[in-house]
């Protein structure tokens, strides 16, 4: 008999971000300040609770718009690129360096994530990891075995972050309380 596996997915009109960024490339050249318009995807999957659900679409969809909204109207800046620094002012501005370019941002219009590039795979994987810790942060512990989430920033090309848990016993759980 083969293995029976249960998901919830959810893409909804909301579940969107607009930004700015530029992309570093390996050679360090940099792509122009520019903007997209990113949707979100998610999958949840894990084993069904003793009331059929694998969770409840009411608790996690909340959560996945308010990190869509937290990156909403912001310049992202990727924190962790070895050559590129931000310097916060005292003026309620930021200066953005990367090699031979120069930028001054209101402090309050960028945001500063703990990423190496503002790829969408990095973006995808910055929302999986918050969507991972903050559902176990306020629902506790829950039988989810694996995520899927992705960010398109175009239609028909997305960045795709995927996490699993096998747990201790094989069953899988996320519970970052422990």
């Amino acid at each position: 008999m083969g293995t029976e596996r249960w998901a919830i997915h959810m893409h909804k009109e909301y579940f969107k971000f607009s930004c700015a960024h530029f992309l570093i490339f390996p050679d360090g050249s940099k792509e122009r300040l520019h903007g997209h318009n990113y949707h979100v995807d998610a999958e949840i999957e894990g084993q069904l609770t003793d009331r059929g659900l694998v969770i409840d679409f009411l608790l996690v969809k909340p959560v996945i718009r308010e990190l869509c909204d937290s990156l909403d109207e912001r310049w992202l800046i990727p924190g962790e690129h070895p050559e590129l620094v931000v310097e916060t002012r005292d003026d309620g501005h930021s200066r953005i360096r990367y090699r031979d370019s120069r930028y001054l941002a209101p402090t309050d219009e960028i945001l500063v994530l703990p990423i190496n590039n503002t790829s969408a795979e990095n973006l995808a994987g910055w929302i999986g990891r918050e969507l991972v810790r903050r559902i176990a942060e306020r629902f506790g512990r829950t039988q989810i075995q694996s995520l899927r989430l992705s960010v398109s920033e175009t239609p028909g090309q997305w960045g795709v972050y995927r996490y699993s848990d096998a747990g201790p016993s094989g069953a899988g759980s996320i519970d970052q309380r422990a």
